[in-house]
């Protein structure tokens, strides 16, 4: 194993933990795909996640800004399920803190929890497990910027774009792995559909 992983290194351990299978899918957001990935079910073996999340680290350590200001940085992510990368990548460069936010309701807007604001100035990483449409993690960047953070880089395990991925203007990515997926708008556009090939629905 390389100290970063290499993109088939990461596929492999994707693949034997089953976080990434072929076949027909239809996401929450109605999209078909040939694949899912479910990179939780990767990170739940301590041995992966370390692995996974160190070598995220050295990718970030590699630009000079971020690791200047690292004992001052907070490592941020958008929900829960990337807390694993997220402490996994703050213990590895030993970061300030971690932090994440968080909607009641999927009708409300992001918030952080009563008595955590970030500060003026604070150098933020934004950290998931991955960069699929980027909704989530481009409202937490406005999100930090309307409080006055710095947000210098995103790093993610997996960057697996879809035709609806946002953009992130000049802001650095740092990713282990870019999958490439076959996307359809829906079963009416969709080659799988017309195959007849079984469709699994699955959440994200």
């Amino acid at each position: 194993m390389h100290l970063i992983p290499t993109q088939d290194e990461v596929v492999a351990v994707l693949r034997e933990t089953g976080a990434l299978r072929d076949g027909h899918f239809e996401y929450s957001t109605g999209l078909h795909s040939n694949e899912y990935l479910q990179v939780p079910l990767a990170l739940r073996h301590y041995q992966y996640q370390r692995m996974l999340a160190v070598g995220l680290s050295r990718l970030l350590r590699a630009n000079t800004e971020i690791r200047a200001a690292l004992k001052d940085i907070s490592i941020v992510t958008p929900a829960t399920g990337g807390l694993p990368v997220a402490y996994g990548v703050c213990e590895a460069v030993r970061a300030r803190q971690v932090y994440w936010a968080e909607r009641e309701h999927d009708y409300e807007p992001m918030r952080f929890r009563q008595f955590l604001e970030p500060q003026p100035g604070e150098p933020v990483v934004l950290v998931d497990d991955i960069l699929r449409t980027g909704g989530k993690l481009l409202e937490l960047k406005h999100l930090l910027e309307s409080k006055g953070a710095t947000v210098m880089g995103l790093a993610v395990i997996i960057y697996q774009p879809t035709p609806k991925t946002a953009g992130f203007g000049s802001l650095p990515l740092y990713y282990l792995a870019r999958l490439e997926a076959s996307y359809y708008a829906d079963a009416e556009h969709c080659e799988l559909c017309r195959r007849g090939q079984p469709l699994d629905r699955v959440r994200v």
